[in-house]
């Protein structure tokens, strides 16, 4: 038993006491308690740090769901009461916090949600309300899903800019945006697919929520946008009532309340009862450590290096090498988004994950897109999660670059270059491709490709015809991913912590401390800071 580990428990034991007391004022303990939840336009998959002494900017994702699973069974709690506050998140994070609204739903409790105005993945979410209140002046825009795309390749003509681009794989439209026109039949019906699936889904829900049939939906939404009134006489929302009204209104969804109790209803901030019940663990033993489950964020595009932006290849997998060597973490969920990047990148990060699994499992959580590098970074892990929403797959190659030569003699621009070897001038812009070199990219690529392929079959368990079956660069919904073994199962942030903690050997009802990554301090630069100040070594994380 080290001292260190010691005074740490001692020191949140002492923290937990203080947030008990804290807990008996701010939270109801015989019931009448109403959680008032905060959904807003920039829902960040962890809570963002905050400058030291203001308060947090809002809840993550996952600290939203579990606030909502636990809710679902504490008997303290009433309801809950959904307020959007702004533009939605992603429809990974939507479907997430659906089923999380749909779990306190079957535990018998009442949620309202209340929005000044609701789009398309609002009201996704709160259509599996038992209420949903718009203000008299306020709107509902449901009106459909579109996919669009944007091409540049006339404007690029006009400057005598020549991409030249190779793709291995029909379906791989990354580089369609500046070598054509238009859709390309493949990326037509991908985008096709994709928005069957997702419609669906929506329709789906909507129905379920509302007490529709699909057709009627469907209807619906063709009818849409919608002002407050009309969407009352459409049966898409209960109520018009304004900020003021709320309390009043839930006091009369209360189960088992009297109708002519006068008791106001307790409204307790979700992220107050984060802090004192979701997140809290209990008293922690002094002797030794609870078993530790990391949870790890990685966002952005794949590069090489190091750094805090998007997905950097020696920082994430620095990171899980110290998790996998780390005797107290139990399994690791990586919750990924990302489009893909750097190729040689992914496949450093695809090695970080397989060494990593070998320790302790390893379970991947999907977010809106995990496509090409991206996937090929998940497919490493033991287990795979995708919401239905989640657009994944892209297993195929492109590369290549622009030929500025047209756009350098308009410009009175000349580039000489003196070479040695045959391909040396093969990435200068000044030029096109030879025939020769086109050739060696294509082989290059090929290679990349093969290798990408491989890799899924090991990861995924399945034969390579299997994955050509589902490659060529194409994109799929979760749930036809799933169908095609690409994923798993459907589920999210905590149908991951469940499953790595099977894995892991945690037994139900047993008591575990989340740990989340990456950790940044409250204020750059200030642990550093401290660090020189105090003579103490400085930690490179």
């Amino acid at each position: 038993m080290s001292g260190g580990g010691f005074v740490r428990r001692l020191g949140a034991n002492a923290a937990r006491a203080a947030r008990q007391g804290f807990a008996r004022r701010q939270l109801a303990r015989d019931g009448g308690l109403w959680l008032d939840v905060r959904i807003g336009p920039l829902l960040h998959e962890l809570r963002p740090s905050a400058f030291p002494f203001v308060p947090p900017g809002g809840a993550g994702l996952l600290d939203l769901l579990r606030i909502l699973h636990c809710a679902a069974g504490d008997r303290h709690v009433d309801g809950v009461l959904l307020r959007f506050e702004g533009a939605a998140p992603g429809l990974s994070q939507v479907l997430a916090l659906r089923r999380a609204v749909e779990a306190v739903r079957a535990s018998g409790k009442p949620v309202a949600a209340y929005g000044d105005a609701l789009g398309i993945g609002e009201y996704w979410i709160a259509s599996a309300a038992s209420s949903i209140w718009l203000p008299e002046s306020g709107s509902l825009f449901l009106v459909g899903l579109r996919a669009e795309s944007t091409f540049v390749r006339s404007l690029l003509d006009r400057f005598a800019i020549e991409p030249e681009i190779l793709r291995l794989g029909a379906y791989k439209s990354a580089a369609e945006p500046f070598t054509r026109d238009s859709m390309s039949p493949e990326q037509r019906e991908q985008l096709e697919a994709l928005l069957d699936d997702f419609y669906a889904g929506l329709v789906e829900a909507i129905a379920k929520g509302r007490t529709l049939a699909p057709e009627a939906v469907r209807a619906r939404i063709d009818a849409g946008p919608y002002h407050a009134a009309a969407a009352r006489e459409a049966g898409l929302i209960d109520r018009s009532l304004y900020p003021d009204e709320i309390e009043d209104a839930l006091a009369a969804l209360t189960p088992g309340r009297a109708a002519d109790e006068k008791r106001p209803v307790k409204l307790a901030p979700a992220a107050s009862y984060l802090a004192l019940r979701a997140a809290d663990v209990g008293w922690r033993p002094l002797l030794s450590d609870l078993p530790r489950i990391a949870y790890v964020v990685a966002s952005g595009l794949i590069r090489r290096g190091s750094g805090a932006r998007g997905i950097a290849s020696d920082a994430l997998r620095g990171l899980l090498e110290r998790l996998a060597k780390d005797d107290g973490i139990r399994g690791i969920v990586l919750r990924v988004n990302s489009p893909g990047g750097d190729g040689l990148a992914s496949d450093l990060l695809w090695r970080a994950v397989r060494k990593a699994k070998q320790k302790k499992p390893v379970v991947v959580s999907m977010g809106d897109v995990v496509a090409s590098g991206g996937y090929y970074i998940a497919c490493g892990a033991d287990a795979v999660f995708a919401e239905a929403a989640t657009v994944t797959g892209s297993i195929g190659v492109v590369g290549g670059k622009v030929n500025l030569s047209e756009l350098y003699r308009r410009f009175g621009i000349s580039k000489e270059a003196i070479e040695r070897g045959t391909r040396a001038g093969m990435l200068s812009e000044a030029r096109g491709f030879t025939a020769d070199e086109r050739a060696a990219l294509r082989g290059e690529l090929a290679h990349v490709y093969d290798t990408f392929v491989s890799r899924v079959a090991e990861g995924r368990g399945i034969e390579p015809g299997q994955v050509e079956r589902a490659a060529g660069g194409r994109v799929w919904s979760g749930l036809r991913a799933q169908a095609l073994g690409l994923v798993d199962a459907i589920g999210g942030p905590l149908e991951a912590l469940r499953e790595v903690c099977r894995r892991a050997g945690l037994v139900e009802g047993q008591r575990w401390l989340l740990e989340q990554h990456p950790r940044r301090p409250r204020l750059p630069g200030l642990r550093a800071l401290v660090a020189l100040a105090l003579g103490l070594p400085i930690d490179p994380r």
